[in-house]
């Protein structure tokens, strides 16, 4: 059985031993969120694909910063979401901004400490 999403080559997502490795949280985030919507139907692997292989040859054909397969994979699906028009490209970049703007750990830090508001 291939997983969704399931790509090759050189675009093929980082693995170690077989599994794959995410560095950051928001990558295992990145790769649930485009491996989601491709099972609810909103693009084809094909697309997808496509767009990850034109970030990556991109990126190779003008470096810029350090390579991270995960922002070229968000890229991608950031590519295929407002090229197809599911989400308009400027409330994506307005949810980037807002997504940036968080402190980091916003997610993840202790809410409350189990006070649960009493």
């Amino acid at each position: 059985m291939t997983a969704p999403l399931a790509i090759d080559g050189p675009a093929a997502p980082p693995r170690s031993n077989g599994e794959l490795v995410f560095a950051a949280h928001w990558e295992s985030r990145a790769f649930g969120m485009a491996v989601s919507l491709h099972e609810a139907g909103a693009f084809e692997r094909a697309t997808f694909q496509a767009a990850l292989i034109a970030r990556i040859a991109a990126w190779e054909a003008a470096p810029e910063g350090e390579w991270s397969y995960y922002e070229h994979w968000l890229g991608a699906l950031e590519d295929v979401l407002a090229g197809d028009g599911t989400v308009p490209a400027g409330e994506l970049d307005a949810r980037a901004a807002v997504l940036a703007a968080r402190p980091a750990g916003h997610d993840h830090g202790d809410h409350d400490h189990g006070d649960h508001g009493h």
